[in-house]
């Protein structure tokens, strides 16, 4: 299953890149975290592998996720023309998906993100859920991008909501 998700997001790009790049600011915008800790490398940098979290309701999902592209490797000063990509492999039970972000300044002081999402199923139950509920990974991937949106722009807090 693949598709393609994207918002734009009203501030400059250093400054998205800033936010999504912290991994202080992921339990303020990334909705069912409960844990995001590398277990070789550094936050965010290519090659680093993580032990990633979720919880939706009692369920609990655990994966390893793996950058797998992050150019430019400097993310202070990028050019306003260069695009910003950001892979990552995630791995869990029954399930293995490539996320590849590109964030683009479409014009001063907004930004373009672009999320193009695939995923694979093993084991009859979770190709049983890629092909019954292929809408729900669209759709979870659409309210991640609006909680970010609405944390960058305005400061809220998913957390809060609860």
């Amino acid at each position: 299953m693949k598709y393609t998700v994207s918002t734009e997001i009203a501030l400059p790009r250093e400054e998205v890149v800033r936010l999504l790049a912290d991994p202080a600011q992921l339990p303020k915008w990334l909705r069912g975290l409960v844990v995001h800790e590398p277990l070789s490398g550094e936050h965010g940098q290519l090659g680093t592998r993580s032990r990633v979290v979720f919880r939706t309701g009692k369920q609990e999902m655990e994966c390893i996720e793996t950058i797998t592209r992050r150019e430019p490797a400097d993310l202070r000063e990028v050019p306003g023309t260069s695009v910003v990509h950001f892979d990552r492999e995630i791995v869990g039970e029954g399930m293995w998906s490539a996320v590849r972000d590109r964030l683009t300044e479409i014009r001063p002081g907004t930004t373009l993100w672009e999320s193009e999402n695939e995923y694979r199923f093993s084991g009859f139950f979770m190709r049983l859920v890629g092909l019954v509920m292929p809408g729900a990974f669209r759709k979870q991937s659409r309210q991640h991008m609006r909680d970010f949106k609405a944390f960058a722009e305005r400061g809220a807090d998913v957390r809060e909501e609860d």
